[in-house]
């Protein structure tokens, strides 16, 4: 981590310069955003005066570690943060109850066997099962696609399948890990092994989960480390057969009780009418889930924060949302559509951060033209702190179920950071994020949910 210090006279040169991040000089898009100019400055001015942000995200993980559905960390973090969100003044504090998975990791392992002893660097999938108590052990067959391995579907019975797949982008790649082993389970694999969803480097194995496919057996699956995926085509390619022994104590437990929290500034004027910003608070049993997703949830958080202190407040309310069990089900978020659904019609802007909060270069956006248009004038009050580019698509898991039900204006927080290298790891801790990016992720946020909560029309 680098904390880069920078002078208010540099800040404020920044804040109104007339060029925007590409060099361009552009002329002035919607001069109906200057009457948000002053607020726009005094919000920035404040976020980026302090490493507010990054303390609390700091103190969270440093607190409560890891924050898997189910676990103890995560219900102790999620009652910290409904007592933080009160004390910060934020208004009709309170924790939405949800029913999540409690699945359990367990001691695991895995190694090679034969020819030579050689242990694995491996990371069981979330929502695998476990394998008996003396493991299974097997030769494996390594395949490079789902074609590789239909292709091959007669030497796959009672072997352990390796998904050698090299990482390309999260939702190419994501599919082997989520749907690779009931595919080979299919074939009569007794295991798989994935090679880790991220780039290659240090030798870190990625989690993540699965979905075991109906009517297709049960198999145990775990990552192993790109290097080690690497070491068992290699031996494959020469004609050796790797032998591998994995053992895994993975379970569910019966579901847990957990909660989204929620907290808000209410509007002056047309309270009913409800911007959301949020993140999951809920993390991977590894490492302490700091930009995965708890950076996200102290970012949105922050912007309400910032609101209270600066006394910006808007015509509409603007809602936080820590979002409980995204990363092994998504039902904190099916859990906020059902219970508002009735309401998502007042909805006028869902905003998610869930890709890290690394360098945060942009924000994705779907909606209208019009909607568009409003949002890139919007953004222009950003260009001192470089995020003022909009690009496609605005999404996020924890908002979907409810921007799909209600076509909601939906948007994102990107990052140009190396975010997938220590994705789902235990190498995601406070260190990797630099303090001033979250104080501009933090501004930014905070800048864009005043003006929609604000501004005289709606935004279609």
């Amino acid at each position: 981590m680098r904390f880069r210090c920078r002078s208010r006279l540099l800040f404020l040169l920044l804040l109104t310069a007339p060029f925007s991040t590409s060099g361009e000089t552009r002329t002035e898009d919607g001069a109906w955003v200057n009457a948000y100019r002053d607020a726009a400055a005094r919000i920035i001015g404040d976020a980026m005066s302090s490493t507010f942000a990054w303390d609390r995200l700091a103190l969270m993980g440093d607190t409560f570690g890891h924050r898997l559905s189910g676990s103890k960390g995560l219900e102790d973090a999620i009652q910290w943060a409904a007592a933080e969100m009160k004390t910060d003044g934020l208004e009709n504090v309170h924790s939405e109850p949800v029913k999540v998975p409690h699945w359990v990791r367990g001691r695991e392992s895995a190694e090679i066997t034969s020819p030579r002893p050689r242990a694995l660097v491996m990371l069981g999938l979330g929502n695998s099962i476990g394998t008996p108590a003396d493991g299974i052990e097997a030769d494996v067959l390594v395949v490079r696609s789902f074609e590789d391995l239909d292709a091959h579907r007669n030497r796959v019975k009672g072997r352990i399948v390796l998904y050698n797949v090299p990482f390309t982008n999260y939702s190419e790649t994501v599919l082997f890990r989520g749907n690779g082993p009931s595919r080979a389970a299919a074939h009569g694999a007794v295991a798989v092994l994935v090679r880790s969803v991220g780039p290659a480097g240090l030798r870190l194995p990625h989690t993540g989960a699965l979905r075991y496919a109906e009517g297709v057996p049960q198999i145990p699956a775990a990552a192993i480390t790109t290097e080690d995926a690497d070491l068992l085509q290699r031996m494959q390619d020469r004609g050796t057969t790797a032998r591998v022994r994995l053992r895994m104590e993975a379970k569910f437990l019966p579901d847990a009780d957990s909660f989204n929290v929620v907290g808000e500034l209410h509007g002056r004027e047309r309270p009913e009418e409800v911007v959301v910003v949020g993140g999951h608070i809920d993390s991977w049993d590894v490492g302490t889930g700091s930009t995965d997703d708890g950076g996200g949830c102290v970012v949105t958080w922050e912007a309400l924060r910032i609101l209270k202190k600066l006394n910006l407040r808007p015509r509409r309310t603007v809602r936080v949302v820590l979002w409980t069990n995204e990363e092994n089900g998504t039902r904190g978020a099916n859990a906020y559509r059902d219970r508002y659904r009735d309401q998502l019609a007042n909805h006028v802007l869902m905003l998610e951060s869930d890709s890290g909060v690394l360098r945060p270069s942009s924000f994705g956006f779907t909606g209208s033209d019009a909607a568009r248009t409003r949002i890139k004038e919007i953004a222009g009050l950003l260009r001192g702190i470089q995020l003022d580019r909009i690009v496609s698509p605005g999404e996020g898991a924890d908002i979907g179920p409810s921007v799909q039900a209600a076509n909601i204006p939906a948007m994102s927080l990107e990052a140009d950071g190396n975010y997938f290298l220590i994705h789902h790891t235990p190498a995601d801790t406070i260190d990797k994020i630099d303090p001033m990016d979250m104080s501009r992720a933090s501004a930014a946020i905070a800048v864009i949910a005043y003006v929609v909560a604000e501004m005289p029309e709606r935004l279609k």
